[in-house]
Protein backbone atom coordinates (compact mmCIF):
# COMPACT_ATOMS: atom_id res chain seq x y z
CA UNK A 1 0.00 0.00 0.00
CA UNK A 2 1.01 3.78 -0.53
CA UNK A 3 2.96 4.72 2.25
CA UNK A 4 1.49 7.41 4.75
CA UNK A 5 4.60 9.75 4.58
CA UNK A 6 4.67 10.00 0.83
CA UNK A 7 6.07 13.35 -0.48
CA UNK A 8 3.84 16.21 -0.84
CA UNK A 9 4.68 17.47 -3.88
CA UNK A 10 2.83 15.04 -5.85
CA UNK A 11 1.05 17.46 -8.34
CA UNK A 12 -3.30 16.57 -8.39
CA UNK A 13 -2.61 16.36 -12.32
CA UNK A 14 -1.03 12.83 -12.08
CA UNK A 15 -3.82 11.22 -10.29
CA UNK A 16 -6.27 12.79 -12.48
CA UNK A 17 -4.22 11.06 -15.69
CA UNK A 18 -4.48 8.01 -14.12
CA UNK A 19 -8.11 7.87 -13.73
CA UNK A 20 -8.69 9.11 -17.01
CA UNK A 21 -6.44 7.26 -18.83
CA UNK A 22 -8.69 3.85 -16.95
CA UNK A 23 -6.32 2.85 -14.30
CA UNK A 24 -8.87 1.35 -11.67
CA UNK A 25 -9.01 0.10 -8.25
CA UNK A 26 -8.00 -3.64 -7.95
CA UNK A 27 -6.77 -4.31 -11.23
CA UNK A 28 -2.76 -5.55 -12.44
CA UNK A 29 -0.75 -3.35 -14.16
CA UNK A 30 2.33 -3.16 -15.86
CA UNK A 31 3.72 -0.11 -16.09
CA UNK A 32 6.80 1.38 -18.18
CA UNK A 33 8.01 5.08 -17.43
CA UNK A 34 10.20 8.00 -18.09
CA UNK A 35 10.31 10.39 -15.05
CA UNK A 36 12.74 12.67 -16.34
CA UNK A 37 11.30 16.35 -16.48
CA UNK A 38 8.55 15.86 -14.67
CA UNK A 39 9.85 16.95 -11.24
CA UNK A 40 8.72 13.88 -9.26
CA UNK A 41 10.81 11.78 -6.87
CA UNK A 42 10.16 7.90 -8.57
CA UNK A 43 8.66 7.40 -4.48
CA UNK A 44 5.62 9.98 -5.58
CA UNK A 45 4.76 8.40 -8.89
CA UNK A 46 5.13 5.05 -7.29
CA UNK A 47 2.50 5.56 -4.52
CA UNK A 48 0.39 7.62 -6.86
CA UNK A 49 0.04 4.71 -9.21
CA UNK A 50 -0.64 2.43 -5.50
CA UNK A 51 -3.22 4.90 -4.20
CA UNK A 52 -4.87 4.64 -8.29
CA UNK A 53 -5.08 0.92 -8.09
CA UNK A 54 -6.28 0.45 -4.57
CA UNK A 55 -5.54 -1.66 -1.56
CA UNK A 56 -6.52 -4.70 -3.65
CA UNK A 57 -4.39 -3.62 -6.83
CA UNK A 58 -0.88 -4.74 -7.84
CA UNK A 59 1.90 -3.00 -9.59
CA UNK A 60 4.09 -4.78 -11.85
CA UNK A 61 7.41 -3.07 -13.46
CA UNK A 62 10.11 -5.09 -15.60
CA UNK A 63 13.58 -5.11 -13.10
CA UNK A 64 15.82 -6.78 -15.92
CA UNK A 65 19.60 -6.54 -15.60
CA UNK A 66 21.64 -6.82 -18.98
CA UNK A 67 24.62 -5.69 -17.25
CA UNK A 68 25.48 -9.38 -15.55
CA UNK A 69 25.30 -10.91 -19.36
CA UNK A 70 28.11 -11.12 -21.73
CA UNK A 71 25.92 -12.05 -24.45
CA UNK A 72 23.97 -8.32 -24.28
CA UNK A 73 23.68 -4.88 -25.96
CA UNK A 74 24.96 -3.43 -22.71
CA UNK A 75 27.74 -5.70 -23.22
CA UNK A 76 28.97 -5.24 -26.29
CA UNK A 77 28.49 -1.52 -25.48
CA UNK A 78 30.61 -1.73 -22.62
CA UNK A 79 33.74 -3.46 -23.74
CA UNK A 80 33.88 -1.93 -27.26
CA UNK A 81 37.27 -0.90 -28.01
CA UNK A 82 38.92 -3.11 -25.58
CA UNK A 83 41.66 -5.30 -25.96
CA UNK A 84 40.84 -9.16 -25.61
CA UNK A 85 43.01 -8.94 -22.24
CA UNK A 86 40.36 -5.84 -21.09
CA UNK A 87 37.70 -7.60 -22.22
CA UNK A 88 38.95 -11.16 -19.76
CA UNK A 89 39.36 -8.82 -16.47
CA UNK A 90 35.79 -6.96 -17.27
CA UNK A 91 34.16 -10.16 -17.24
CA UNK A 92 35.94 -11.64 -14.67
CA UNK A 93 34.50 -8.94 -12.76
CA UNK A 94 31.22 -8.86 -13.40
CA UNK A 95 29.05 -8.87 -10.82
CA UNK A 96 26.06 -11.55 -10.82
CA UNK A 97 22.92 -11.57 -10.35
CA UNK A 98 21.33 -11.90 -6.95
CA UNK A 99 17.58 -11.51 -6.67
CA UNK A 100 17.50 -10.01 -3.91
CA UNK A 101 19.72 -7.28 -3.92
CA UNK A 102 21.15 -6.58 -8.20
CA UNK A 103 19.48 -3.25 -9.38
CA UNK A 104 17.86 -2.83 -12.42
CA UNK A 105 19.02 0.60 -13.17
CA UNK A 106 18.31 0.81 -16.78
CA UNK A 107 15.06 -0.01 -15.94
CA UNK A 108 14.52 3.95 -14.52
CA UNK A 109 14.04 5.11 -11.29
CA UNK A 110 10.60 4.02 -10.86
CA UNK A 111 11.44 0.58 -11.27
CA UNK A 112 14.15 0.54 -8.82
CA UNK A 113 11.86 2.43 -7.03
CA UNK A 114 9.66 -0.41 -7.04
CA UNK A 115 12.07 -3.27 -6.42
CA UNK A 116 13.31 -1.79 -3.50
CA UNK A 117 10.38 -1.25 -1.46
CA UNK A 118 9.77 -3.10 1.59
CA UNK A 119 7.28 -5.96 1.01
CA UNK A 120 7.89 -5.85 -2.93
CA UNK A 121 8.29 -9.49 -4.78
CA UNK A 122 10.57 -10.07 -8.00
CA UNK A 123 10.80 -12.96 -10.39
CA UNK A 124 13.63 -15.01 -10.19
CA UNK A 125 15.20 -14.95 -14.10
CA UNK A 126 18.85 -13.56 -14.11
CA UNK A 127 18.13 -11.17 -17.24
CA UNK A 128 14.76 -10.31 -17.14
CA UNK A 129 13.40 -10.03 -14.03
CA UNK A 130 10.08 -8.66 -12.82
CA UNK A 131 9.50 -6.72 -9.57
CA UNK A 132 5.79 -6.28 -8.10
CA UNK A 133 3.45 -4.92 -5.03
CA UNK A 134 0.53 -5.76 -3.57
CA UNK A 135 -1.52 -8.89 -3.36
CA UNK A 136 -1.10 -10.42 -6.28
CA UNK A 137 2.25 -9.80 -7.05
CA UNK A 138 4.04 -13.28 -5.42
CA UNK A 139 1.41 -15.46 -7.51
CA UNK A 140 1.92 -13.35 -10.81
CA UNK A 141 6.08 -13.19 -10.34
CA UNK A 142 6.18 -16.84 -9.13
CA UNK A 143 7.70 -19.95 -11.23
CA UNK A 144 9.91 -17.17 -13.94
CA UNK A 145 11.81 -20.42 -16.09
CA UNK A 146 15.35 -19.02 -15.56
CA UNK A 147 15.86 -20.45 -19.09
CA UNK A 148 12.87 -18.68 -20.43
CA UNK A 149 12.91 -14.96 -20.72
CA UNK A 150 9.23 -13.24 -21.96
CA UNK A 151 7.57 -16.53 -23.15
CA UNK A 152 5.13 -18.82 -21.68
CA UNK A 153 7.20 -19.96 -18.28
CA UNK A 154 6.99 -16.33 -17.74
CA UNK A 155 5.50 -13.75 -15.86
CA UNK A 156 4.08 -12.43 -18.83
CA UNK A 157 2.26 -15.04 -19.59
CA UNK A 158 0.96 -15.24 -16.06
CA UNK A 159 0.05 -11.15 -16.96
CA UNK A 160 -1.55 -11.82 -20.05
CA UNK A 161 -3.98 -14.73 -18.00
CA UNK A 162 -4.63 -11.86 -15.45
CA UNK A 163 -6.06 -9.48 -17.67
CA UNK A 164 -3.38 -6.98 -17.43
CA UNK A 165 -3.13 -3.90 -18.49
CA UNK A 166 -0.12 -1.89 -19.85
CA UNK A 167 0.58 1.73 -18.51
CA UNK A 168 3.18 3.67 -20.35
CA UNK A 169 3.86 6.38 -18.66
CA UNK A 170 5.69 8.77 -21.16
CA UNK A 171 7.48 6.54 -23.18
CA UNK A 172 6.51 4.61 -26.51
CA UNK A 173 5.75 1.61 -27.15
CA UNK A 174 9.57 1.12 -28.40
CA UNK A 175 9.80 -0.29 -24.71
CA UNK A 176 6.37 -2.49 -24.45
CA UNK A 177 7.55 -5.73 -23.08
CA UNK A 178 4.83 -7.20 -23.91
CA UNK A 179 5.14 -7.40 -27.24
CA UNK A 180 7.89 -10.14 -26.52
CA UNK A 181 5.38 -12.77 -25.61
CA UNK A 182 3.66 -12.07 -28.87
CA UNK A 183 7.31 -12.97 -30.09
CA UNK A 184 7.42 -16.49 -28.49
CA UNK A 185 3.55 -17.24 -30.31
CA UNK A 186 4.16 -16.00 -33.79
CA UNK A 187 4.19 -18.98 -36.74
CA UNK A 188 6.28 -19.69 -37.70
CA UNK A 189 8.10 -19.88 -35.14
CA UNK A 190 11.33 -17.21 -34.76
CA UNK A 191 14.95 -18.73 -34.18
CA UNK A 192 16.58 -19.14 -30.86
CA UNK A 193 19.98 -18.17 -29.58
CA UNK A 194 22.65 -18.78 -26.46
CA UNK A 195 22.63 -16.18 -23.89
CA UNK A 196 24.96 -16.52 -20.82
CA UNK A 197 24.78 -14.44 -18.02
CA UNK A 198 27.04 -15.00 -14.19
CA UNK A 199 24.45 -15.72 -11.29
CA UNK A 200 24.79 -15.86 -7.70
CA UNK A 201 28.81 -15.59 -7.40
CA UNK A 202 31.62 -14.15 -9.45
CA UNK A 203 32.56 -16.18 -12.16
CA UNK A 204 29.68 -18.94 -11.85
CA UNK A 205 28.66 -18.51 -15.74
CA UNK A 206 25.07 -20.44 -17.13
CA UNK A 207 24.47 -20.65 -20.82
CA UNK A 208 21.06 -21.71 -21.95
CA UNK A 209 18.83 -21.08 -25.13
CA UNK A 210 15.99 -19.53 -25.71
CA UNK A 211 14.35 -17.11 -28.68
CA UNK A 212 16.49 -14.48 -30.32
CA UNK A 213 14.58 -11.54 -28.88
CA UNK A 214 14.06 -8.59 -31.32
CA UNK A 215 12.28 -4.87 -29.97
CA UNK A 216 13.63 -3.39 -33.27
CA UNK A 217 9.94 -3.21 -34.71
CA UNK A 218 7.96 -2.37 -31.29
CA UNK A 219 7.50 1.25 -32.17
CA UNK A 220 6.04 0.66 -35.57
CA UNK A 221 3.86 -2.29 -34.21
CA UNK A 222 2.34 0.31 -31.82
CA UNK A 223 1.81 2.53 -34.28
CA UNK A 224 -0.86 -0.18 -36.02
CA UNK A 225 -2.81 -1.19 -32.56
CA UNK A 226 -6.43 -0.02 -33.35
CA UNK A 227 -6.82 3.18 -31.69
CA UNK A 228 -10.12 2.32 -30.32
CA UNK A 229 -8.15 -0.21 -27.91
CA UNK A 230 -5.99 2.60 -26.35
CA UNK A 231 -6.52 5.41 -23.62
CA UNK A 232 -4.23 7.99 -24.50
CA UNK A 233 -3.69 11.25 -22.55
CA UNK A 234 -0.62 13.65 -21.77
CA UNK A 235 1.54 14.15 -18.47
CA UNK A 236 4.19 16.28 -18.29
CA UNK A 237 4.31 17.05 -22.00
CA UNK A 238 4.71 13.59 -22.73
CA UNK A 239 1.80 10.52 -23.83
CA UNK A 240 0.40 8.26 -22.08
CA UNK A 241 -1.11 5.49 -23.07
CA UNK A 242 -3.20 2.79 -21.24
CA UNK A 243 -4.47 -0.74 -23.01
CA UNK A 244 -4.93 -4.44 -22.08
CA UNK A 245 -2.14 -6.81 -22.14
CA UNK A 246 -4.31 -9.00 -24.41
CA UNK A 247 -4.90 -6.47 -26.35
CA UNK A 248 -1.17 -5.56 -27.04
CA UNK A 249 -0.15 -9.37 -27.25
CA UNK A 250 -2.77 -10.38 -29.61
CA UNK A 251 -2.19 -7.49 -32.33
CA UNK A 252 1.42 -7.83 -31.64
CA UNK A 253 1.10 -11.70 -32.38
CA UNK A 254 -0.93 -11.35 -35.45
CA UNK A 255 1.45 -8.56 -37.26
CA UNK A 256 4.90 -10.20 -36.81
CA UNK A 257 3.10 -13.16 -37.98
CA UNK A 258 2.41 -11.66 -41.20
CA UNK A 259 5.96 -10.47 -41.80
CA UNK A 260 8.45 -11.21 -38.87
CA UNK A 261 10.11 -14.09 -41.23
CA UNK A 262 12.89 -11.94 -42.26
CA UNK A 263 13.72 -10.05 -39.39
CA UNK A 264 15.66 -12.62 -36.87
Amino acid sequence: MADATRPTDLPARLPDVLAESGVRPGGVLMVHSSLSGTGLTPTAVRDALLDALGPEGTLVVPAFTPENSDTSREYHTFTEGMTEREKGEFRAAMPPFEKDATPCLTMGALAECVRTTPGAVRSAHPQTSFAGLGPRAAELLAGHDPHCHLGERSPLATLYAADARILLLRVGFEVCTAFHLAEYRTIPKPPTRTYRCVLEEKGNWIEYEDLALFDGDFGEIGAQVPRELLREREWAGRPVFLLGIRDAVDTAQRLMSGYRGGLT
